[in-house]
């Protein structure tokens, strides 16, 4: 079952804009909230993953946005450098906000791998109306590269944070997000996917992957239902 998606064009600044998509939260158990979700660096958000989650969250009672980062919008492969990442995102924030049918609801912002990284770049800049933080697979470093660790913003963040994180998680594993949620006093909660990977993948003999991202989704919206005030 699917929600029938909304496209809405976000200018991001004089020059460039960048597609977004609106899943409707569908109207039984409507959370009143607004979920919205950058794409990570490989993939834009047609991608079957972030339809997959999207679709998945908007019938649990999310309005979900998804949107594309201007690099993935104008069809090139590498990333843009943060501060374009960062005014994008901050551009589908106040976009979002501004949507009449999602005025009432609360915020939250995240997203896969990097999506969710230039999300906590953005709250911990500023998190004013930011109202929580949902990672799908935070990429804390580089494969292998421990030299290389992501974290020093998050302190910064006010906001309560879910790291959804694949036990095998070659970007971060179960015990480094634990140590790096303990080492700053995170206000923070971690579900670990068993045996998953960074996109949650697992192995067959474990449990049916779409049963684990049915998991995944359920638990975001507990912790949206019990975490946020």
């Amino acid at each position: 079952m699917t929600t029938e998606a909304a496209n809405l064009t976000i200018a991001v600044n004089d020059s460039d804009s960048v597609t977004a998509m609106l899943y409707p939260a569908a109207k039984k158990g409507r959370l009143n909230v607004t979920m919205i979700l950058g794409h990570g660096a490989g993939a834009d958000q047609m991608s079957g993953f972030m339809r997959m989650v999207a679709n998945g969250l908007a019938l649990r009672g999310f309005d979900v946005v998804t949107f594309n980062f201007i690099y993935k919008e104008q069809g090139r492969g590498a990333p843009d450098p943060k501060a374009k990442l960062e005014a994008c995102y901050r551009a589908v924030i106040d976009a979002a906000i501004k949507q009449r049918t999602l005025k009432s609801n609360k915020l939250v912002i995240g997203g896969k791998s990097m999506g969710g990284r230039i999300a906590s770049q953005v709250a911990a800049e500023d998190s004013e109306g930011i109202d929580g933080l949902v990672f799908l697979g935070y990429p804390l470093h580089p494969p292998g590269r421990l030299d290389k660790m992501r974290d020093e913003h998050l302190p910064q963040i006010k906001t309560r944070m879910l790291f959804v994180q694949g036990s095998r998680d070659a970007f971060g594993s179960e015990a480094e997000i634990r140590a790096i949620i303990k080492k700053h006093r995170l206000k923070a909660d971690l579900y670990v996917v068993s045996s998953g990977d960074h996109s949650f993948k697992v192995p067959k003999s474990i449990a049916p992957q779409q049963q684990v991202y049915e998991d995944v989704m359920d638990e975001i919206a507990r912790w949206s239902q019990n975490r946020l005030r």
